[in-house]
């Protein structure tokens, strides 16, 4: 019997050792190969645990769920990966302390601020949490406080302080803690910002767990490390790209009527945006140093939300079709309706998010005739979508 290598087909005469396995053999020649390559993987990256995702391998996960924004992406991919590789060197010595770099993110209402948030986690399989800055207040005012994000971090993980301390925090629109000019008692803005850099800097914040909120009984108090817990900040940021204009081009006083001034309302600057231009948007110059990574997201068109309707594994457009299969009908959609989607969705300033309501005012007839309608074909064209209404163009079950 001829025995040779499985990895290198080198036979038995041709090298010094070969060792058997349950079917397969290998030479001594693999075997050291195969040493070398796992050392300088040990020396490339010492760390205890798995390796996290390379940044191209969740840029391309990410691109099965988000469509477009491929800097934001890139950006993020790399923020995360670093902020993963400090959580996982904790604990061995060396000359530099790393930092943790929350990140930032700004662009206009419906680009993807939350669902590529959302996104990272799930493809990290770590707690997520969404929190609302808006409702956040100062202590001593009526509200939620600072540490309440923390506590839905910590319910998400399933009350695991040690599984929520690596999750991370989505803390969305975080523009309107701006300290706005004239607001002395500013219950919502600089007040909050204070309250934040204790939990965004790393310290053990104390969670109450059930019981009264107000007099704390009946709850149980645990400590959650939020040293490497990641927060992704999200806003519009409407007006800083003006600011920024305004910047560029010295004073605002320099502009005379008939000038061509900044529009009040862009998003076209946020990339050119610099920390002193979130301090005088109204940021505390502690709160932004918190966020070393700044990711300004670019405005949707149309073909872009075309896309978004039917690229991603959870695409609007196969979601509906899947509501409507299990009814034993099919849905259809021409290419003229789905543009003209995107431009009513597009008309409405809302971004992807108004693409799910332009479906549901689309089909609403459709949905709640076609329990009682025996399946059939549905199509959606472009005059359908103008009209808002579709019709069962084929009668008959479709298996679904």
């Amino acid at each position: 019997m001829d025995r040779r290598c499985a990895f290198c087909g080198r036979a038995r005469h041709e090298v010094r050792k070969l060792v058997a396995g349950p079917s397969v053999y290998i030479c001594d020649r693999c075997i050291a190969a195969c040493k070398q390559l796992l050392s300088e993987d040990r020396r490339v990256f010492p760390l205890a645990g798995p390796r996290p995702p390379r940044p191209s391998d969740l840029a391309d996960r990410l691109d099965e769920y988000v469509i477009g924004q491929e800097h934001a992406k890139r950006i993020l991919t790399v923020a995360v990966y670093n902020h993963m590789k400090r959580v996982a060197a904790r604990g061995f010595a060396g000359e530099v302390e790393l930092t943790k770099g929350n990140i930032l993110l700004m662009g206009p209402p419906g680009t993807g601020k939350t669902h590529l948030a959302r996104t990272l986690a799930r493809i990290l399989e770590v707690p997520f949490a969404i929190a609302d800055a808006t409702p956040l207040t100062q202590a001593g005012y009526v509200g939620e406080d600072v540490e309440s994000i923390v506590s839905k971090l910590l319910r998400a993980a399933g009350n695991d302080a040690e599984r929520a301390g690596k999750g991370i925090i989505y803390l969305d629109e975080v523009d309107k803690l701006a300290r706005r000019v004239g607001h002395d008692r500013d219950e919502s803005g600089e007040g909050v910002q204070q309250g934040l850099l204790k939990i965004l800097e790393g310290k053990r914040v104390q969670v109450r767990l059930g019981g009264d909120r107000a007099t704390g009984l009946g709850s149980e108090i645990v400590e959650v490390d939020t040293t490497n817990i990641l927060f992704i900040a999200g806003g519009a940021f409407e007006g800083l790209a003006r600011q920024i204009a305004q910047r560029k081009k010295g004073s605002c006083a320099g502009f005379r009527a008939g000038e061509d001034r900044p529009p009040d309302r862009t998003f076209e600057g946020l990339k050119e945006a610099l920390p002193e231009d979130l301090h005088k948007f109204g940021f505390l110059p502690e709160f932004v140093g918190r966020f070393p990574v700044i990711v300004a997201l670019d405005a949707l068109d149309e073909p872009v939300l075309v896309r978004i309707l039917t690229e991603p594994k959870d695409a609007l457009v196969r979601q509906y079709q899947r509501l409507f299969a299990l009814e034993g009908a099919a849905l259809e959609f021409t290419e003229e309706a789905l543009l003209e989607i995107a431009h009513r969705a597009l008309s409405r300033g809302t971004g992807a998010r108004g693409l799910r309501s332009v479906l549901e005012e689309l089909l609403l007839d459709a949905m709640f005739e076609l329990p009682s309608a025996g399946g059939g074909t549905w199509r959606v064209d472009e005059e359908a979508v103008k009209q808002n209404h579709v019709e069962r163009v084929e009668k008959g079950r479709t298996a679904a």
